[in-house]
């Protein structure tokens, strides 16, 4: 039986534990926090609790995870001696990559999944299911890649290689910038307006990760701060360019225009079917029934919420060719469907 050492027991390590334990692995976890690691042992993330850090890195494991904070990483990669592979799951790469260059089998990864909550009670083994998973080449050896990449496939999640500079550069955009404007987006509401239950659908929609952990957050924007600070100035370039372009219908109507088609393309490679939901108990509840009866591969969920609250459209996405089958099924559950798109519906 492989067995896995995870040092740090929250959200992703318990996990990852979750997800190993169903796979059959036997997990050894240790976090600084005793009442986290035994949370996580409680919700069968780990076979075994550990006293110590060192209890896990000399017990003798296929394979050990670093799951603690983002600014605890490079310190516990300095520190560890082993041959054992070894791989993180922080946000940026620079340091972490550094720091376990003396290492033999150390292979960083970062994987593109998580939840606003914290912590080993908002653990789920299925977190990974369908998400990226990037696998640092930076000082790894095509070997132990290829090993890490059969342990992510087992949690369903799909590796994609890149350089630490690759990564931190593409995460700094597609994840960092974001968390940044969220934030900021709220506090100007709260700021100008005060009474956030005005907020419609779009404001939810666009700040939804402004409820992210900010101790987290913080680490990860100080550690990456060369391209954060970059990335914003340029942003606010663009916004200061937006400011001057409500002269210049045209040009407005252009760049709206490229944006919708850029969205549209976000899920290019999947169908939609778009779902009306009314303002009553029991509509997601026959939104599941539909989606377990036709047994498809559900890629994405989002809701489009109807202005102050109160139903909404639900976007579900699937393959193409599921697209009609999920429609018949929200059809026959009294449903109404809004617009499909990209299946043969």
């Amino acid at each position: 039986m492989a067995k896995a050492g995870i040092l740090g027991t929250g959200l992703i390590g318990a996990s990852i534990g979750l997800g190993l334990r169903r796979a059959g692995w036997r997990v050894l976890g240790w976090d600084p926090d005793p009442a986290t690691a035994l949370e996580a042992a409680e919700r069968d993330a780990l076979t075994d609790l550990a006293g110590s850090e060192a209890d896990v890195t000399g017990a003798g494991i296929d394979l050990l995870v670093l799951a603690g904070p983002p600014r605890t990483v490079p310190d516990t990669l300095r520190r560890l001696d082993t041959g054992t592979l070894v791989t993180d799951v922080t946000g940026v790469k620079g340091p972490v990559v550094d720091a376990g260059a003396h290492l033999p089998r150390f292979v960083s990864s970062h994987p593109l999944a998580g939840r606003e909550m914290t912590g080993p009670a908002a653990a789920s083994g299925s977190l990974f299911q369908g998400a990226t998973w990037i696998v640092v080449t930076d000082g790894a050896t095509h070997r132990d890649m290829l090993e890490l990449e059969s342990v992510i496939r087992l949690l369903g999640a799909n590796p994609l290689r890149m350089s630490a500079e690759e990564h931190d550069r593409t995460i700094t955009i597609v994840s960092h910038l974001p968390q940044v404007l969220a934030t900021t987006l709220i506090t100007e509401a709260a700021d100008e307006i005060g009474d956030l239950s005005l907020a419609g659908g779009g404001l939810r929609d666009l700040t939804r990760i402004a409820g992210s952990d900010p101790t987290l957050w913080s680490e990860l924007l100080t550690t990456n701060r060369p391209l954060a600070a970059e990335a914003l100035r340029r942003f606010a370039d663009r916004l200061e360019a937006w400011a001057g372009l409500l002269d210049d219908p045209d040009s407005l109507h252009g760049l709206l225009a490229r944006a919708a088609g850029l969205h549209a393309n976000l899920h290019a490679h999947v169908g939609t079917v778009e779902v009306a939901l009314l303002d009553r108990p029991g509509e997601l509840a026959a939104v599941g029934r539909a989606l377990d009866h036709a047994g498809v591969d559900v890629r994405d969920l989002q809701m489009r919420h109807a202005p102050h609250g109160g139903g909404g459209l639900l976007q579900i996405y699937v393959r193409h060719d599921d697209v009609a089958s999920v429609r018949k099924a929200l059809e026959t559950e009294d449903l109404t469907v809004t617009r499909t798109g990209g299946g043969n519906s």
